[in-house]
């Protein structure tokens, strides 16, 4: 592979020009497919199979007038007992007409007819039915039933539409390009090089572009969730930075050892590129490995996020030599672009040069470099490296068995948000379970034997403890299917309302003649919730095991892939526990910007797995796989992990900083979701490149030793080789007849 890649990037040099006009067509064309097939994305997150997603669909076939997306217009009178009055009554009877007559409404219900009112007199329910589920009613239609209500709010009265018709779309603003002006910083602070910087961070750009505009046309045939983008967004931006940095480190590396830039792009393509494409190739198998759990949401937010990682791959490794073959020396810093005149220097930018003398730094400079004496320190003390940063990550993973899954409600909304407004005063004036009403649908195959269910399924409704009370039925025209509304005492993430889903279908379980179904958008959480987490410890397998698998194919070794999926589960436990301790139990909360702490997204833990296991095995490759070639090459195992962590630690460095400062970008959205999914990211790159990469990982590589590169000859033999290190290639170097000039 190493040999292919670097006849690639020799070619992406030569017909620079040509490669850079064929990546700006491809960001052209798929923009314009964006413009014109971009489809809508989904706010709801469906579970077929599940029970709740089953009596949608019965509803959806046999009742269609109640399967539709509900609003709830909480409104609050001036003073107690004014909806008694028949001024107030007045106030809300004009409210209903109005809402009634919305864009895409079927119709709404007088809280004064249904007793949907408070005990004092204040508060009142509005409950409004749409004809179409959430994700198809249009922006206009949300919109008027936002501004619902000016007269009543013009009396002092307030008016607080919500319900889950309110679920949108999260915005992408300014606050992530901090994320990326903080990436730049750490990018010329590495290479010393506006020239050097610029490009990378150029060719990033233009990788991630492409694939969000290609992302955006399939969302026209294929729907995406509402996340799926965002994720791809971060995934994408981030590791095209680093695999361009990569890339480009090892290129200027080259040219600094005295090589032409043609031959210094070959070798960085054909060593650097290697493990961008073997990094890049475990982040897509991670992330297409979601399709294994069988939860399509989760399954097409997955295959988009590797969509973008795949395009960010062929950009590093196409149009990032064709970049550098523009910048010539410039991608030096200014004092180093002089071209060596040992006679053996590069005199034209097309010449093919070998084993050149290094021309900037001397051998003793580079062995003072920090990573250096960093490895140095990490092997003398080996132990207590390894036994602190057990200890450490074993604190900080704590609070991971308190881990609680739920989906986004209006619960956790940023504050002063429409749906977070109406979720407080629906609190203030009824209490909590009213926000988390439940659906019962009983369906009969005759009206007969509906009828004479509803009555046994109301009575063992009413019987359960923590229902607070269960609504007359609702009957669909043919008499064979009731809705019957339940209200809990307690809140739709609560874990008591989660006893009382169970307790509710166990009770309903027997009822002769008929299919009764719990649904609701809290039961749809609950159940999405609980698939999530019995799928969870099998895809964790699957990435441990695949982890072992990919890493004794490149290093043949059994120590260091079991090494590098043990860092791996720390930094998965630790990175858990953080997030628990911020986002769930509310420590530091203020920090992020989250208004109020709550369970975590239900898809947060499995994506998290799938993306830091790609994450993970990059820093493992760039670092461990320069330990492997010293070692091969003669040095003793531990001059070979001081060799690797001293060239390998400046670039995951700023790498790890770069994803940490992406990530770290989107923490600054109100959207608690993706505000969870940023942070989380970038407290994992923290703790895998900066504790577990590049602290534990040499202490134990120093302390195994010899006995770390130990592989059965028999499976050294069935293993193929992928020869990411450049082996081949140096061997095919050394057989060509070198050009010197």
């Amino acid at each position: 592979m190493a040999t292919l890649l670097y006849r690639l990037g020799r070619g992406a040099l030569r017909r620079r020009r040509l490669v850079v006009a064929l990546w700006l067509v491809v960001l052209v064309v798929a923009g314009l497919a964006a413009a014109t097939l971009r489809g809508p994305t989904a706010s709801n997150f469906t579970m077929p199979g599940t029970e709740s997603q089953r009596a949608l669909d019965l509803l959806a076939d046999q009742f269609p007038a109640a399967s539709g997306a509900t609003g709830t217009i909480t409104v609050k009178a001036p003073a107690d007992g004014q909806l008694a009055t028949p001024q107030g009554q007045a106030v809300v009877q004009e409210l209903v007409q109005q809402a009634s007559t919305l864009p895409g409404v079927v119709g709404a219900v007088n809280p004064l007819q249904v007793g949907a009112v408070s005990p004092n007199g204040r508060y009142a329910l509005v409950q409004v039915q749409f004809a179409t589920g959430g994700d198809d009613v249009t922006d206009e239609q949300r919109t008027a039933y936002e501004q619902v209500g000016a007269a009543a709010k013009a009396q002092g009265w307030q008016v607080a539409p919500g319900g889950e018709v309110l679920g949108g779309e999260p915005e992408i603003g300014s606050t992530e390009a901090l994320g990326v002006l903080v990436a730049a910083i750490v990018l010329i602070i590495t290479f010393g090089s506006l020239v050097a910087a610029g490009m990378t961070m150029l060719n990033a750009l233009i990788g991630v572009g492409a694939g969000m505009a290609g992302l955006f046309a399939l969302s026209g045939v294929v729907q995406l969730t509402s996340t799926a983008p965002i994720l791809a967004l971060m995934l994408g931006l981030a590791v095209g930075i680093d695999y361009s940095l990569f890339i480009t480190s090892r290129h200027r590396q080259n040219l600094l050892d005295g090589l032409s830039p043609e031959e210094a792009v070959g070798r960085a393509v054909g060593t650097a590129g290697s493990a961008v494409v073997f990094a890049g190739a475990t982040v897509v198998i991670a992330l297409a490995g979601l399709a294994v759990v069988n939860i399509p949401f989760l399954t097409v937010m997955g295959l988009a996020a590797a969509g973008t990682v795949t395009v960010a791959v062929l950009v590093a490794i196409t149009l990032q030599p064709a970049l550098l073959g523009f910048a010539g020396r410039r991608v030096l810093p200014r004092r180093l672009r002089a071209v060596p005149t040992d006679g053996t220097a590069a005199q034209e930018d097309d010449a093919d040069v070998t084993d050149r003398p290094a021309a900037a730094t001397t051998k003793t400079e580079e062995r003072n470099r920090f990573g250096f004496r960093w490895a140095r320190l990490i092997t003398r003390f080996r132990v207590p490296v390894i036994l602190v940063g057990l200890l450490g990550l074993g604190l900080l993973a704590l609070p991971t068995p308190d881990m609680r899954l739920a989906l986004p409600g209006a619960a956790t909304a940023a504050v002063g948000s429409p749906a977070r407004v109406a979720n407080d005063l629906t609190v203030e004036g009824f209490g909590a379970g009213f926000t988390g009403r439940l659906a019962v649908v009983v369906a009969g195959d005759t009206p007969q034997a509906t009828a004479a269910a509803v009555p046994q399924v109301t009575a063992l409704l009413q019987r359960t403890e923590n229902v607070l009370a269960v609504a007359p039925p609702q009957l669909s025209p043919d008499g064979r299917t009731a809705l019957l509304g339940v209200v809990p005492k307690t809140g739709p993430t609560d874990e008591a309302t989660e006893t009382l889903v169970h307790d509710i279908r166990g009770a309903v379980s027997g009822i002769p003649d008929a299919d009764v179904l719990l649904t609701g958008v809290t039961a749809i959480g609950i159940d999405v919730s609980e698939k999530l987490s019995d799928a969870l410890p099998i895809y964790l397998l699957l990435v441990v095991g695949l982890s072992v698998l990919l890493l004794m194919l490149v290093f043949r070794s059994l120590l260091v892939p079991v090494k590098a999926a043990l860092g791996f589960l720390l930094t998965v436990a630790a990175t858990f526990g953080i997030t628990v301790a911020v986002f769930q139990q509310g420590h530091l909360a203020d920090l992020v910007g989250l208004d109020t702490p709550g369970p975590l997204i239900s898809f947060l833990p499995i994506l998290l797995i799938g993306i830091l296991f790609g994450l993970a095995m990059d820093y493992e490759v760039f670092l461990v796989s320069r330990m492997r070639e010293d070692f091969v090459h003669g040095e003793t195992a531990r001059q070979a992990t001081i060799s690797g962590m001293g060239h390998g630690a400046r670039v995951v460095t700023a790498a790890a900083l770069i994803m940490m400062s992406v990530f770290g970008g989107f923490v600054f959205l109100e959207d608690p979701v993706i505000k969870s999914m940023g942070f989380a990211l970038a407290i994992g790159v923290a703790i895998d490149a900066f504790v577990v990469r590049m602290t534990i990982v040499p202490a134990v590589m120093s302390l195994l030793g010899d006995r770390a590169w130990w592989l059965p000859r028999w499976l050294d033999r069935a293993l193929p080789n992928v020869d990411i290190e450049g082996e081949g290639l140096r061997t095919h170097l050394e057989d060509r007849t070198p050009t010197r000039v």
